[in-house]
């Protein structure tokens, strides 16, 4: 039995955070009995008690429980009470989970910090191994989100005492550990895909236009599309044979908008449909000659493997750990912040985008990034520190 601990996880008011969290947890599922324990903090749940999800209907066993949020007016109040609301929750999760599923075998943290304490305290009290898989982009250099020594001094416990640590790349392994996060058990693992759901679409011969993809969460300071949008411009005055989507909502979506509409861009080149998953977002990529990312910074984002799985190259900045599966069979790398770099390569693509190779891209996705890969090495990990656990026993 194994327990996935996530920082992030699609829940009610919002079905994108963590979504490749989940992934990870369904990637494992052909191997092991998982369930998934998320606790959600919101000012929106009930105050005497808890809300509980429950759904096992999946490959997987999810709860779900939500927690009241202290309002943040209360200062370092409000996060010494969240915190001890968010651990009675995992207390009542992990009963409810033992109860239904049994007591598990191993726990996965996703997302450091205080998962990981739960993780290492739950592994005080009954000797139970947990392993770590780390996405955040906030160990990177140039970032300031990582800080506050007692953070730190809890981090690296819990890091320390972890059976195994697996960062998306190798780029944000190098990261934790100049910052002091050791262990002897790094393994890079990547994010995975669903490469049943993301196919390509070889029925589509080339188009006069070509069709350019944008797909994020619309955090213009992480993702920078008002930079893109003036490439864009720039594109629009030079020639007419492409046409822009945009996909996806967020913080920034309202003032994206109004930036392409100030562009003149909106309703001409550059269309939005909002947030798309699933079989509308496949068919999108599908439809697209190739997609574009012009992030300040990332680790390796999902829609990269998505793209590749439906056999589309992709152009992102070189930032984080893409460049360790951006290859040029795959796409161009361009310099973050270089918007002359980015007219460059989009027209580039648009005039060579024949010679990216749909079944040969689609073909590197499945063997790098599909379910049966990436279950596979969580699988062997997971045997390894179980083994390594019996040993210790006898």
């Amino acid at each position: 039995n194994v327990l996935f601990l996530p920082r992030w996880y699609p829940n009610r008011y919002d079905p994108m955070p963590g979504i490749f969290i989940r992934r990870h947890a369904i990637s494992v599922s052909a191997k092991y009995n998982v369930s998934v324990l998320y606790v959600h903090l919101t000012p929106s749940a009930k105050r005497q008690k808890f809300e509980i999800s429950h759904c096992n209907d999946s490959e997987i066993n999810e709860l779900t429980i939500y927690c009241k949020a202290c309002s943040s007016k209360l200062g370092i109040l409000a996060s010494i009470i969240n915190f001890f609301r968010l651990f009675r929750a995992y207390y009542a999760g992990f009963r409810l989970i033992s109860r239904d599923t049994g007591k598990p075998d191993i726990v996965h943290v996703n997302v450091l910090t205080r998962h990981g304490v739960i993780a290492l305290i739950y592994k005080w009290l009954t000797g139970v191994p947990y392993v770590i898989t780390e996405h955040w982009t906030r160990y990177l250099p140039g970032m300031d989100t990582y800080n506050g020594w007692f953070r730190k001094l809890l981090s690296r416990m819990v890091v320390r005492n972890a059976s195994a640590v697996m960062p998306v790349t190798e780029n944000l392994k190098n990261a934790m550990i100049s910052h002091g996060l050791r262990n002897d058990n790094y393994r890079v693992i990547p994010n995975v895909v669903n490469t049943s759901l993301f196919v390509p679409d070889h029925s589509a011969g080339r188009r006069p236009q070509a069709s350019i993809l944008h797909v994020s969460c619309f955090d213009d300071r992480q993702k920078n599309i008002s930079g893109m949008l003036r490439v864009l411009k720039r594109l629009s005055e030079m020639r007419s044979d492409w046409h822009c989507t945009m996909v996806g909502e967020g913080i920034d979506f309202v003032k994206i908008v109004a930036y392409a509409q100030s562009l003149g861009l909106a309703g001409t080149v550059v269309d939005f449909t909002g947030l798309k998953e699933n079989k509308e977002l496949a068919k999108l990529m599908q439809q697209a000659d190739f997609q574009v990312m012009f992030s300040r910074y990332e680790n390796f984002p999902v829609v990269i493997p998505e793209s590749f799985a439906c056999g589309v190259p992709f152009i992102s900045t070189d930032v984080g750990g893409i460049a360790e599966y951006i290859h040029e069979e795959q796409g161009l790398l361009v310099k973050s912040e270089d918007e002359n770099a980015l007219l460059a390569a989009i027209e580039d693509m648009i005039d060579h985008r024949d010679r990216y190779d749909s079944r040969s891209i689609r073909q590197y996705a499945v063997n790098h990034f599909s379910n049966e890969v990436i279950g596979s090495q969580i699988a062997a990990v997971y045997g390894e520190v179980l083994a390594r656990r019996k040993r210790n026993k006898s």
